[in-house]
C-alpha cells in the first residue's frame, strides 16, 4: 500500500519539474532583453544626435575658424556619424582628427635673406603642403634634441601631402648635409639664392635694426680697406659664396634633389618660380598668378588670400626694409670678389641668375 501511494505523488513531481525550469530561464533572460532594449532606444534616441551634433559644434569652435575654403562640411546622412569631409582632401573622407607626424620630405634650406620667408609662405597656400611656421634650427642648433623631438614640431598630414620646414642656416652649416642625408637620403632640397651683393647689404640691414651701434658696412667688409681685401670670416659675405656651401651639399645629395629658386624672380614672377617648386616636388600646379598681387608700397609681391585667411597678406614690417647708402666703390669690389663664385655656380647649377650683368 505504501509503495502505491509513492507512486500516485510521483507522477505529479515529474510534471512540476519542467516548469519551474522554464521560469527561472525566463527571469534570467529578461533583464537582458530589458537592456537590449533600452540600448537601442537610447541609440536611435534624437535627443542623443542632438546632443552630439551640440558636442562637435562646441569642439569646432574651441579649435578655432577652419581656414577659408577648407572647412569641415555638415555631417552628412549618408556618412557613419564618426566621419567628416573636408573639401581640402579633394574628396577623401576621413576619421574626425587623422593624420600624422611625419619627418619633412623637403626642406627650404638657404639662404638667409635671400626670400626663404616668402616662398614658405606662398607654398602654404597648396593644400597637399603642410609646414612648420617657425625654423626649428633641428640640423644646425638642436640636432642633440633627437628625431622624435623634431617629428613631434610637425603638422600632422594625411598620405599624399608633404611636410615641410625651412631653416635658411642649414645651407652654410657644414654638418647639415650629413645629417639630412641620414634622416633620408630622399629629402628634396630648396634653396633660395639672391645677388650676394645685395643679400649681403640686407644681412647688414636686418642687423644694423637690431644694433644700431655697430660698425658700417664699408668697415665690415675689408680687413684691410688699404688693400681692399674681403674679409671672408664675417658672415654676411661667406653666405654669399654659394659654390663653396654647394660643394658640401654635393658630397650628400645628387644636384637633380635640389632646386635653386631666383630670389629676384620670386619678386618679379612670383607665380613662374612657384610652379617650378610644385613641379619639383611632384605637386599639381595650383598656385598660380591669380594668388598674388603686387604691393607698390613694399615692393614685393603679397598673397591675395594667405592660407587660414581669406585677406590679403603681406610679409611684415621687418620683410622689406630700406637699405642704407653704401658707397658705390664698395659695392663695385664685393661684385669683382664675387664675380668668380658666381660663374662657377652657374655652371654647377646649369641656370644663369643674371647678378654679374
Amino acid at each position: 500500500m505504501a509503495f502505491s501511494r509513492i507512486r500516485k505523488l510521483d507522477a505529479p513531481s515529474r510534471g512540476i519539474l519542467p516548469r519551474k525550469a522554464v521560469v527561472m530561464l525566463c527571469s534570467l533572460l529578461a533583464p537582458l532583453l530589458l537592456l537590449h532594449l533600452l540600448s537601442s532606444a537610447r541609440c536611435s534616441s534624437p535627443l542623443r544626435g542632438s546632443l552630439r551634433t551640440k558636442r562637435l559644434t562646441r569642439e569646432r569652435s574651441a579649435a578655432g575658424p577652419e581656414p577659408d575654403g577648407h572647412r569641415i562640411a555638415d555631417e552628412s546622412p549618408a556618412l557613419p556619424p564618426d566621419l567628416v569631409v573636408n573639401p581640402r582632401f579633394a574628396g577623401k573622407v576621413s576619421p574626425l582628427g587623422e593624420g600624422s607626424k611625419k619627418l619633412p620630405q623637403a626642406l627650404i634650406i638657404g639662404v638667409k635673406k635671400g626670400g626663404t620667408r616668402a616662398l614658405l609662405e606662398f607654398l602654404r597656400v597648396h593644400p597637399d603642403i603642410r609646414a612648420v611656421g617657425a625654423e626649428p634650427h633641428f640640423f644646425d642648433r638642436n640636432y642633440d634634441n633627437g628625431l622624435e623631438w623634431y617629428r613631434d614640431l610637425m603638422p600632422k598630414t594625411l598620405e599624399g601631402q608633404i611636410t615641410m620646414e625651412k631653416t635658411p642656416s642649414y645651407f652654410v652649416t657644414r654638418e647639415a648635409p650629413a645629417r639630412i642625408s641620414a634622416m633620408s637620403r630622399d629629402t628634396k632640397l630648396i634653396v633660395v639664392v639672391r645677388d650676394p651683393v645685395t643679400r649681403a647689404i640686407s644681412d647688414y640691414t636686418q642687423t644694423l635694426s637690431k644694433k644700431p651701434d655697430i660698425p658700417s658696412f664699408e668697415s665690415l667688409t675689408f680687413k684691410n680697406r688699404t688693400t681692399g681685401l674681403i674679409d671672408t670670416s664675417w658672415s654676411a659675405i661667406q653666405i654669399g659664396i654659394y659654390a663653396k656651401h654647394l660643394d658640401n651639399w654635393l658630397q650628400y645629395f645628387p644636384m637633380d634633389q635640389i632646386l635653386f629658386v631666383s630670389g629676384e624672380r620670386l619678386i618679379t614672377d612670383p607665380a613662374g618660380e612657384l610652379g617650378r617648386v610644385q613641379d619639383f616636388l611632384g605637386l599639381k600646379r595650383i598656385i598660380t598668378d591669380k594668388h598674388f598681387y603686387f604691393n607698390q608700397t613694399k615692393g614685393f609681391p603679397c598673397l591675395k588670400k594667405a592660407e587660414g585667411s581669406s585677406k590679403p597678406h603681406c610679409l611684415g614690417k621687418t620683410k622689406g626694409r630700406t637699405h642704407p647708402n653704401i658707397d658705390p666703390e664698395v659695392v663695385q669690389r664685393l661684385r669683382d670678389f664675387y664675380r668668380p663664385f658666381n660663374m662657377k655656380f652657374y655652371q654647377m647649377t646649369g641656370r644663369f641668375f643674371g647678378w654679374d650683368d
